[in-house]
């Protein structure tokens, strides 16, 4: 371990990585904040820009964006009650009434000091976590890996989608089936494809990342006609208080950080619950937590309420690395988009990529702390100024994101075909946003597809053809009776618990 840090260390600490992880948090808070756009979205924008980059470099760049832009998804979140991304949405119910008491600075302050906080200590438990699960990870076999995916699409769908579980999976299946287009592997025989040679190679992980988030996003705000920043425009910065924090309040979050940073981590390294449920979680476990009369500060500006949720979000950030870097299961949809980012780079995240590239693995982890920091340096002090930002108007934000979708897709090709085919998929894109159907599922299945393919394929040809693979290994029989679990449970809720 000693000799992996030392590596990680030599790589995150030269200057052209420090340099990324500079940029990719300084995006990543700036993008957090502005209300409809995530850190999805951000890192979309960002794959373009990484081709080219050495693997190391690029996927330090997206991971600095990704937790740039949950520290930052709460400025939006405290001053005008617009949550930036989805994790901070629990920000907002102590964080708004901090602010409306003429306590804005300081809400702010401690949500930069706990996501501080709660992404230090989870990226500790990442370093002795993930080389642990990495060397666990080397018994599993094709079956396990077939049922894992399917595991973390299940997942997902169930956690990420608000209740609508049949729309996730129709969203699952609509993935699965844009990943099956092209040649097969196997075979070389060209699959829907329709007679246009566009479309051999396949369809290009970056073009369906940035359809349908950065262009359906920036679709979705013209068609339902909202300006998400009109309401910052009424900040003014002598409003926001002191950022000063007195003792009792320091107190307070001494003993809400450890806790929550903890739920966050174990809640991030579970495929498909991910910052928002694990935001939520640790709110309501702090509320059980604290005294009677504490208790009746929650939802009026407790500073606990404030400090549990920001800890376990960007806690949860660096849990859902470990799935990632040790299985090469991302358990979100964002990390999804690096795992995609990552196979583009040749790199193939698993529980191999501990002894095969162990610059990446160990950069990564040794990277989050540097961020960490910087992202504390980058906001305490910028705080007044950084909430400006978020008076964007719309007609300059919208035209940015076309702008750079269109080339960045344009620009990786030189295809006029792959940017009608752009626009083609971010109009569905966008009226299936309309009828409330999660992106996510959609994204995660693409990119699991062609794995998931490959390891049914090696399952059933170990098999001779037969099913029984799924429930021969005892891991394998664990994993889909989970499943079975998950799918039993959301039929219930879906069919039997409505009121």
């Amino acid at each position: 371990m000693i000799e992996g840090i030392l590596i990680g260390l030599n790589t995150a600490l030269s200057l052209k990585n420090i340099l990324m992880v500079m940029i990719g948090c300084f995006a990543g808070t700036i993008i957090g904040m502005l209300p409809g756009l995530g850190p999805m979205t951000a890192i979309a924008l960002m794959i373009p820009i990484t081709y080219g980059f050495e693997p190391s470099t690029g996927l330090i760049l997206m991971a600095g964006v990704y937790y740039g832009a949950v520290f930052g998804g709460s400025t939006s979140s405290i001053l005008i009650n617009a949550p930036g991304v989805p994790g901070t949405v629990a920000t907002s119910f102590d964080g708004y009434p901090m602010a409306q008491q003429g306590k804005a600075g300081k809400a702010l302050a401690i949500a930069a000091y706990s996501s501080f906080a709660g992404g230090t200590i989870a990226a500790i438990f990442l370093l002795f976590a993930a080389p642990s699960l990495s060397k666990v990870s080397l018994a599993f076999r094709s079956p396990d890996y077939f049922g894992l995916m399917i595991l973390g699409l299940t997942a997902v769908s169930a956690f990420s989608a608000k209740g609508h579980f049949l729309k996730a999976m129709m969203m699952v299946v609509l993935g699965l089936m844009l990943a099956s287009v092209g040649q097969d592997t196997l075979s070389d025989i060209p699959r829907f494809v329709f007679n246009n040679m566009n479309l051999a190679d396949g369809i290009s992980f970056v073009l369906v990342v940035m359809a349908t988030f950065a262009m359906s996003e920036a679709l979705t705000i013209i068609f339902k006609g909202s300006d998400p920043t009109q309401a910052a425009k009424q900040i003014s910065l002598s409003k926001l208080g002191s950022i000063k924090l007195d003792k009792e309040e320091t107190k307070k979050m001494v003993t809400t950080i450890p806790r929550s940073s903890i739920i966050g981590f174990i809640i991030g390294v579970l495929p498909g619950a991910g910052s928002t449920i694990a935001s939520f979680l640790a709110y309501g476990m702090e509320r059980n937590f604290v005294k009677d009369e504490e208790k009746l500060k929650f939802g009026k500006g407790s500073v606990n309420g404030l400090s549990a949720p920001e800890t376990a979000n960007n806690a949860a950030c660096s849990g859902s690395f470990v799935p990632l870097l040790t299985l090469g299961i991302p358990g979100s949809g964002t990390t999804a988009v690096m795992l995609g980012a990552l196979l583009g780079f040749g790199i193939q995240p698993g529980p191999r990529l501990y002894q095969t590239n162990p610059e990446i693995f160990w950069s990564v982890i040794m990277s989050m702390y540097i961020g960490m920091v910087i992202l504390l340096i980058l906001n305490l002090p910028l705080i007044p100024y950084i909430a400006r930002i978020l008076a964007v108007p719309r007609a300059f934000l919208i035209p940015l994101i076309l702008f750079f979708s269109v080339t960045g897709i344009y620009l990786m090709s030189f295809n006029n075909f792959d940017i009608y085919l752009m626009i083609g998929i971010a109009v569905f894109s966008t009226i299936l946003r309309l009828y409330e159907f999660p992106m996510p599922p959609l994204i995660l299945a693409f990119v699991l597809g062609g794995l998931m393919e490959e390891n049914l394929r090696r399952s059933l040809l170990i098999s001779d053809g037969s099913w029984s693979f799924l429930w021969d290994r005892p891991l394998t029989l664990c994993i889909m009776v989970s499943i079975a679990i998950i799918v039993g449970w959301q039929i219930y809720k879906s069919f039997f618990q409505k009121n």
